[in-house]
Formats: structure tokens, C-alpha cells, sequence
């Protein structure tokens, strides 16, 4: 029985429009920083559960999703750096999906590949897997976006012990729920197989996203074994503020750690969710705790503001004379949500506004070279 168009060309909502556009984004600061790697051959991404790659908006204008708007950015990296390879790799379980995919991709070029498959992403992933060990010099970006909460971890597991990145759509809303009214055998072995746990030990996590959160983030840190790692997670929800799903990001690269956080905060501009508030009016509260009084902002977890970060520094720093700036970036650079490339200059202004932080400039008596300096009040 043929495939209907509109099962083929489904609607984008504007949460998963902004994830095309943070994966565009990064893959795109993602290639140039390895292209002038001289160690790095070439670039593999995979994307193996790519849909057709079209998509209508709320309005019906045609949409472009990862896999085209990806093999676009690549071949403008293979067209530049002719030296080096690019692969990519689109597949999807659906073939007329496929079939619809191909008719919206760029042409091959002499050192850029593009391989289309619709088979299970899980085979997919088994044939791969053992090839890494022949492409040591090849750097590999894994997109793994499951449509429910079934992530297939014995098939990833290559993917995090070698040289690459790896990212996951933690499809959240599915667990938080279904997980209650789950009865059949297959929904619950559906949710074991993800989570790696039994289904008595799941069914207390109910709706609390933390519990499902922390559990995945405990497979990753033992799916990436002794390696240093890091892992950077990014919620998104639809336009009535309920949670969707989260965008995974786990590299061993503190470079690549650094610009998925910059390019999440820079896609949802400002802030680390696509989470909107009522009518984008942050509420002031008055601060006594202070040395005579000041003002902070209230802390939203699911949903990080620029505010956020000063009061960190702040807590962090506080009554500290003299601080080098850049050990302030430093210590954002390692931070699990909050960024600094692109936002240094909104969190200083901040800092001076709301928390009266003193920034000025010395001369350093080893090197004579100046520095910017931060003094932060006793709070």
C-alpha cells in the first residue's frame, strides 16, 4: 500500500523548527573547527533516523529539516577544505520517506559522499560501529532522534568510545506520559530497554523529568568508560510550556562542549529552553541579604537567562577582589548549561547593573601584558 503524502511530509512545529536550527548551526561551526585540524581527514555525520527531510510550518511554507540543511553546510566544507573528505549518511526506516529525501539533497562531489538507506537504525548503527576502528582520522557526528523514547544503547556504544560526538533526542514526553498507563509487555520492555532498568523501578519515576533526566545521564557516564567527557542537555518545549524532549550533546572535546552551549543560548535567544514566558517580563525581587539591599531575579530551572549566570558568578565569586576575567569565562567554559562565546559583554553588563561587580584593567608584573579584572561585592 502506497504511503500517503501527508505521512510523508508532516508539519513542523516551531520547537523542532528551532532544532534544525541549532544542529545547522553547530554543524556548521562544528566542520570548520576540524577542517583545520591537520590530524582530521575528514568529517562522517550520520544521521540515522532522518525522516524525509521536508516539512510544512503553521502556515504551510515548505520547511527544510537536519538532513538537508546539513548536507548543504557539508558540501560548502567539502567545496572549501578539497583536500579532506566529507561523508554523510541518511537513513530512515520508511522508504518513501527516503525516496522524498533524495529529491532535496545537494550532488556528490569528488570528496563529498552521500549514503541513503532505509533499514532500522539499530543495523544501521551495528554496520557502522565497527568501521570506526579503520577511520581513526576521521572525526564522526552522530544524530541519533528516535520518534518515542526507545534509544537502542548497545548500538551507540561504539559511537562513544571513539573519536567523535554523539546526540540524542531524549524524547522525554513520552515517559512523563505514558509510563503510568503502560500495560502491554511491549511498552513496558520499551521503557527498560531505554532506561536499562526494570519496569517496577521506573513506575515510581512518574511525571518527575529529573529521575528520567539523571538516569540517562548515569548510561552515558558509563557508556563513555574512563574517557573525559562531556555532556551538555537542552530542553525543548512547545508553545503551551510543556516539555517536548532533550537535545543530548556528549563529546570528550571541551571546544565542541563550549559551542553547543553557545549555539543552544544563541538559537533561543538568550536563554537555554525554548520555554516562553507570559509576555517576557522578568519580575525583580529586592535582595537584603546583601550589604544594605540589591535585587536578583527569581531562577526558572527549566528555562536559564542571562540573570542566571550573573547570580551564579556572583554566588560564586562573591566578595573576591581582582579576578581575572578570563578565570570567570573558565569557569562558565565547564559549566554544564551556561555558556560564555557570545554573551560575555550581556553577563558583565549584568554583573556591573544588578550586582555591582567592579570591572577594571591592571598590568600583570610577570608578563607586563594588561588583563581585565572583576571585584565582586560581599554578599
Amino acid at each position: 500500500m502506497p504511503v500517503k503524502k501527508s505521512q510523508i511530509i508532516t508539519e513542523a512545529k516551531p520547537h523542532t523548527i528551532k532544532k534544525f536550527e541549532l544542529i545547522e548551526m553547530y554543524i556548521k561551526a562544528w566542520a570548520q573547527k576540524l577542517m583545520l585540524n591537520r590530524q582530521c581527514n575528514g568529517l562522517i555525520f550520520i544521521d540515522c533516523m532522518c525522516n524525509s527531510g521536508v516539512y510544512k510550518d503553521q502556515s504551510g511554507n515548505i520547511i527544510y529539516g537536519t538532513p538537508i540543511r546539513v548536507a548543504n553546510a557539508l558540501l560548502d566544507v567539502a567545496r572549501t577544505y578539497t583536500d579532506k573528505q566529507v561523508f554523510i549518511y541518511l537513513n530512515d526506516l520508511n522508504s518513501a520517506r527516503v525516496e522524498e529525501l533524495k529529491k532535496h539533497l545537494p550532488d556528490e562531489g569528488q570528496n563529498f559522499k552521500i549514503v541513503t538507506s532505509n533499514e532500522d537504525a539499530k543495523e544501521l548503527l551495528e554496520n557502522i560501529g565497527p568501521q570506526l576502528n579503520d577511520s581513526s582520522h576521521y572525526h564522526y557526528f552522530l544524530l541519533y532522534d528516535p520518534y518515542d523514547a526507545s534509544i537502542e544503547w548497545r548500538a551507540l556504544l561504539p559511537f562513544f568510545r571513539h573519536w567523535g560526538e554523539v546526540m540524542i533526542n531524549h524524547a522525554l514526553l513520552d515517559p512523563i506520559r505514558a509510563i503510568g498507563s503502560a500495560k502491554s509487555s511491549t511498552a513496558k520492555e520499551k521503557y527498560e530497554h531505554t532506561y536499562l532498568e526494570d519496569f517496577e523501578k521506573l513506575l515510581p519515576y512518574g511525571s518527575n523529568k529529573n529521575a528520567y533526566e539523571k538516569r540517562v545521564e548515569e548510561i552515558i557516564d558509563y557508556m563513555k568508560g574512563n574517557r573525559r567527557y562531556f555532556v551538555a542537555s537542552f530542553p525543548f518545549y512547545n508553545q503551551k510550556n510543556s516539555l517536548m524532549y532533550d537535545l543530548i550533546h556528549c563529546t570528550s572535546n571541551i571546544e565542541g562542549f563550549k559551542l553547543y552551549k553557545s549555539c543552544a543560548w544563541k538559537v533561543f535567544g538568550g536563554q537555554s529552553s525554548t520555554k516562553g514566558s507570559n509576555d517576557g517580563y522578568v519580575q525583580m525581587e529586592l535582595d537584603f541579604s546583601s550589604n544594605g539591599f540589591g535585587v536578583t531575579f527569581p531562577t526558572d530551572d527549566s528555562c536559564y537567562g542571562i540573570h542566571d549566570i550573573a547570580k551564579y558568578l556572583q554566588k560564586s565569586f562573591s566578595g573576591e577582589n581582582s579576578v581575572p576575567l578570563e578565570e570567570i569565562w573558565s569557569v562558565l567554559d565547564y559549566h554544564p548549561i551556561f555558556p560564555t562565546d557570545g554573551f560575555r559583554k550581556a553577563i558583565k553588563n549584568d554583573l556591573k547593573k544588578y550586582y555591582d561587580a567592579r570591572i577594571g584593567t591592571i598590568v600583570d608584573p610577570s608578563s607586563g601584558k594588561k588583563q581585565q579584572i572583576i571585584s565582586f561585592r560581599n554578599t
